[in-house]
């Protein structure tokens, strides 16, 4: 008699557990890290098209508002139209997708109108403006898109970086140059500086955004129009600012997203560089950081490895705004300073890929701070070991009248001698006159502490400040320009939709 006996599921097969690693990777990092291997993820297999006609089917709202409004065209066709763009709109846009395109999206879009509603309603659609402020104006709508999660994810990293910095700010370890143990700080206080250039960061892609807030809807085909339409009113109900002031300068203009991937550039320069200091302090020869198994891979072959590899993902795609800048630029420098395809197609495929990955790289690193965990004992002992004190041992010498030059000689032959022998700096520094009368003041050597150092360092900006309430205060501002800027397009959103259901209704 047989028994049939269950295959037992060999550990590990899940990808969770693989005996070193108990969790799978958090699922920010999965949708960043391996999503994109999907081709239903949301985004990266979608449709193009569809979202292409819906950001063209907002600004008409907007368009025939405004020209009902100004009795341009009547308030019952305007009702009719948009009626006929709201049944499209719920339906995804399916009767436009089967259709030719020998003449573009919007033509194809705008002949579809007039055969349901005739030539004399639907071919009113266009009226007072054209495909090249039409498409600058949605430009700037998808923009948005990509614009306003990459602010939102700068602001979390940068509450991250001050929380920790605050969390952390007592843990003493050296700061490294030419990759060598420097001088004691804190990691509090590296997570402050890293904090500073982040906030930074956010200002410059706040100020790039602001010429996403200038409405091109208006300016025609590059003349204007000599329709009398409110290009004010418009503005509002698309969430812009105000108005271009100038029709060639609105059709032709890209400028704004050459200065999103500037910005989004230098960002992505200081993520790329914090990634580089990580990937060194969680290496086996230092160790200083440990991540969670969360937040590091496995390998396929060797079983003892934790691979923090999110952190090359962080460098890679940090700076992919640097190489969709210099393609944007190229293709603007060869164009006319009028609308050009060049400019508006060419130039501007690159603009949401590359701040999408910079969003992705900002997640990342803030999902690797907030789950560092310092190896607070290990880090003190680098200071200790790498003579991080010397420094502050050298301007003691100065306070006390020597001449800086030769207390840094003084002390230099000082750091030899306790390589040579104890390997104590404080226990070398007994045998050498020049500074027994320092040493006098505190016989025990806890003077010559990192941490003790660390807080003496009050100047410039050192460790023994403490420029947390800044970085808060300035976090705050800027946090609420971004929401009064996100709260503009939003109430703009409802407003239309009001307005849009409102003359549907009086007809």
């Amino acid at each position: 008699m047989s028994t049939h006996i269950a295959p037992r599921r060999a550990p590990g097969t899940s990808g969770l557990d693989t005996g070193r690693l108990h969790t799978g990777l958090a699922a920010e990092a999965h949708r960043i890290v391996y999503d994109q291997y999907l081709p239903e993820a949301p985004g990266l297999g979608g449709d193009g098209l569809g979202e292409e006609l819906r950001l063209i089917s907002e600004v008409d709202r907007a368009h025939l508002v405004m020209l009902s409004e100004r009795g341009i065209v009547a308030a019952p066709r305007a009702a009719a139209l948009l009626t006929a763009i709201g049944e499209l709109r719920q339906v995804h846009f399916a009767p436009i997708h089967e259709r030719p395109m020998p003449r573009g999206v919007y033509l194809a879009y705008e002949s579809w109108l007039v055969e349901q509603l005739g030539e004399e309603t639907g071919g009113v659609l266009h009226t007072g403006r054209s495909r090249n402020d039409l498409n600058a104006t949605t430009a700037r709508l998808r923009t948005r898109g990509c614009y306003a999660p990459l602010l939102a994810a700068v602001e979390e990293l940068a509450e991250v970086l001050l929380d920790r910095a605050e969390e952390y700010r007592a843990v003493t370890m050296p700061a490294y140059t030419h990759g060598q143990p420097a001088v004691p700080i804190t990691y509090g206080h590296y997570l402050a500086g890293v904090g500073h250039a982040v906030l930074r960061g956010l200002s410059g892609l706040l100020s790039a955004g602001e010429e996403l807030d200038i409405n091109p809807l208006g300016a025609g085909a590059v003349g204007g129009t000599s329709v009398a339409i409110d290009t004010r009113r418009t503005s509002r109900l698309l969430g812009f600012a105000g108005p271009s002031l100038n029709s060639v300068d609105a059709v032709a203009s890209r400028d704004f997203s050459l200065r999103l991937l500037s910005a989004a550039t230098v960002l992505g320069v200081v993520l790329a560089r914090a990634a580089r200091d990580f990937s060194s302090w969680t290496s086996e020869e230092l160790a200083l950081i440990r991540l969670g198994d969360d937040l590091v891979g496995s390998s396929s072959m060797m079983p003892q490895k934790r691979n923090p590899f999110l952190l090359e993902h962080i460098q890679g795609r940090a700076t992919r705004s640097l190489g969709a800048f210099t393609a944007a630029a190229s293709a603007m420098a060869t164009a006319p300073y009028s609308n050009a395809i060049a400019v508006s197609n060419e130039a501007m495929r690159h603009v949401q890929p590359a701040l999408r990955a910079t969003a992705d790289a900002v997640t990342l690193l803030r999902l690797v701070v907030a789950g560092a965990v310092p190896d607070a004992d290990r880090m003190t002992a680098r200071a200790v070991d790498g003579f991080t004190s010397a420094t502050y041992l050298a301007e003691q010498l100065v306070a006390s009248g020597v001449p800086f030059r030769s207390a840094h000689h003084i002390v230099g032959r000082t750091v030899l001698s306790a390589l040579e022998t104890s390997g104590s700096l404080t226990e070398a520094t007994r045998d050498v006159p020049e500074i027994a009368h320092v040493a006098a003041a505190d016989p025990s050597g806890e003077w010559l502490q990192p941490a003790l150092v660390a807080q003496a360092c009050s100047y410039g900006g050192g460790p023994g400040t403490d420029s947390g309430a800044a970085l808060r205060e300035e976090l705050t501002a800027l946090r609420v320009e971004s929401a009064a800027r996100s709260e503009r397009w939003t109430t703009a959103a409802r407003h239309l939709d009001e307005v849009v259901s409102g003359l549907i209704g009086e007809s």
